[in-house]
């Protein structure tokens, strides 16, 4: 019996389409506010917070995901069923690099930038994923992680 957090094709995609999303996602910083307490919430509920609508929204029994514009830049949204299916799905995308914002039962996907403006409205914790540079001590496969 498979696990129940292991990566079927449409999560690959998912996994595949955040990791893109973050190669198009550009933005700026805001300063001066504090950084509120994540708190568990939906795709939908992200999004209001930050301002966006909705686009090319995605479900599968364990997630959903969509993708969001706004004057701070481009960035995925991921809710999951659980905070294990967000786990399982963050060691599945680290590998391919990449920033996150993690809080309680969501992710976050875009640049570091984006996501440290996304923080000011939401909270969580900033999560870095593998390294690919060629200049790094671990031949450019070395993780990340940074938050609060």
């Amino acid at each position: 019996m498979g696990s129940l957090y292991h990566l079927t094709p449409v999560k690959a995609a998912l996994v595949c389409g955040a990791a893109l999303a973050l190669s198009l996602a550009a933005g700026c910083s805001k300063s001066g506010q504090e950084t509120p307490q994540a708190q568990r919430a939906t795709i939908e509920q992200l999004a209001q917070k930050t301002g966006c609508t909705l686009i090319g929204k995605r479900d599968s029994k364990e997630l959903k995901q969509g993708q969001c514009k706004t004057s701070a830049g481009r960035y995925v949204l991921v809710s999951f069923t659980d905070d294990k299916g967000r786990d399982a799905w963050l060691t599945e995308a680290k590998p391919w690099g990449g920033t996150y914002l993690v809080g309680p039962g969501w992710v976050a996907v875009a640049t570091p930038q984006i996501l440290e403006t996304l923080r000011k409205d939401l909270g969580g914790s900033i999560v870095h994923g593998d390294q690919h540079g060629v200049g790094d001590k671990n031949g450019g496969h070395g993780p990340g992680h940074s938050g609060g």
